[in-house]
């Protein structure tokens, strides 16, 4: 309660004000928390979907055989690539997995048929 002709701001008045400030400040840092995480994430998938577009045309340049190595380019340091090429019934198939990841989990696999001719 105020008193006639008193000014400023009562004790109740400035904790409801910290209050608010704090569960809208919780708010912002939750929020930039989960921005951070997104951006994060979606930068390792662009990542590994290059590498393993740049994999597969690796494969697809090389002769037919029945297993295929890749060497990881120093920039995508972190990042490992599996070549996994299964003969189909046809024996002039090949499907050709690659399967990339980054810190110990999958991020990515690609698929795609390699022909003998």
């Amino acid at each position: 309660m105020r008193m006639k002709g008193e000014k400023g701001l009562s004790l109740i008045e400035t904790i409801a004000a910290v209050g608010l400030l704090g569960v809208i400040s919780a708010s912002f840092l939750g929020g930039l928390a989960t921005t951070s995480t997104a951006r994060v994430i979606a930068d390792e998938r662009a990542s590994a979907k290059i590498l393993s577009e740049t994999v597969m045309e690796n494969v697809r340049n090389h002769p037919y055989a029945t297993s295929y190595t890749f060497t990881i380019p120093p920039e995508y340091s972190g990042y490992t690539a599996t070549i996994n090429a299964t003969k189909q019934r046809n024996s002039n198939i090949q499907l050709v997995i690659v399967t990339i990841h980054h810190r110990d989990k999958d991020v990515l696999s690609l698929e795609s048929y390699k022909v003998s001719r």
